[in-house]
């Protein structure tokens, strides 16, 4: 056998995007765990960003630390999962 082997488990992969996705999601899913009644408050009020200000701006340290400022910089990961999870789908970030 040749060629690039791809590991089994998506959670072994060495792919930098797939770990700043999953260090992304990881990170507001904390949020959403902490906060649960602080989200459905900033959904139905449309205060969402005000409410988590300090709390994204943790996250977002935490992130860019862990995988470099030009790369947060330059991707959407961040974004995407705040978006996703946070704002339950809406583009709001």
């Amino acid at each position: 056998m040749t060629g690039e082997r791809k590991p089994i488990n998506p959670f072994l992969a060495n792919d930098p995007n797939q770990k700043a996705k999953r260090l992304a999601r990881a990170l507001v899913s904390d949020m959403l765990a902490y906060h649960p009644g602080k989200r459905d408050e900033g959904l139905a009020n449309g205060t969402l960003k005000q409410i988590f200000r300090e709390e994204i701006k943790k996250s977002y340290e935490e992130y860019v630390e862990q995988i470099g400022r030009d790369f947060a910089e330059s991707t959407t990961h961040f974004q995407d999962a705040l978006n996703e999870l946070l704002a339950a789908g809406q583009k709001m970030f």
